[in-house]
């Protein structure tokens, strides 16, 4: 289960994200990201052709840094799995709901692959000032 403050964080307000994914070289990418969580996991959105999406479907270990819009110290760390993606008209429709709750407009960029929502099961939560 996903600590209620961390879902709170992820789930409400314009609060980023970075998602740090295990690369086939070994190293680590870190992108700046959407988020979004139910009550079990930290989500996010990407495309089926992107290099974060292949990453984790050859090694599902992710790190999810959240910060608060409004107090960068207040913070959450998930280091956790991914446990299922999610395509279709979810992973599109998810995707327009973000960006009406970060840039109050549907989704405006071009999808040139297909949207994909991430669920991410938190093996190990950190807050701090939540």
């Amino acid at each position: 289960m996903l600590e209620p403050a961390i879902k709170s964080l992820a789930s409400t307000g314009k609060n980023f994200g970075t998602v740090s994914v295990h690369l086939p070289s070994g190293d680590i990418a870190t992108n700046v990201m959407w988020v979004d969580a139910d009550d079990d996991h930290v989500l996010f959105n990407t495309e089926v052709h992107r290099a974060k999406y292949r990453a984790v479907q050859a090694d599902p270990r992710v790190t999810v840094m959240i910060w608060d819009a409004e107090n960068p110290y207040a913070f959450a760390e998930v280091r956790g799995t991914v446990v299922e993606t999610v395509t279709g008209d979810e992973a599109r429709a998810h995707i327009d709901a973000l960006a009406q709750r970060y840039m109050g407009q549907d989704y405006p960029g071009q999808i040139e692959s297909e949207r994909v929502i991430v669920r991410v099961r938190p093996d190990k939560q950190f807050a701090r000032n939540l």
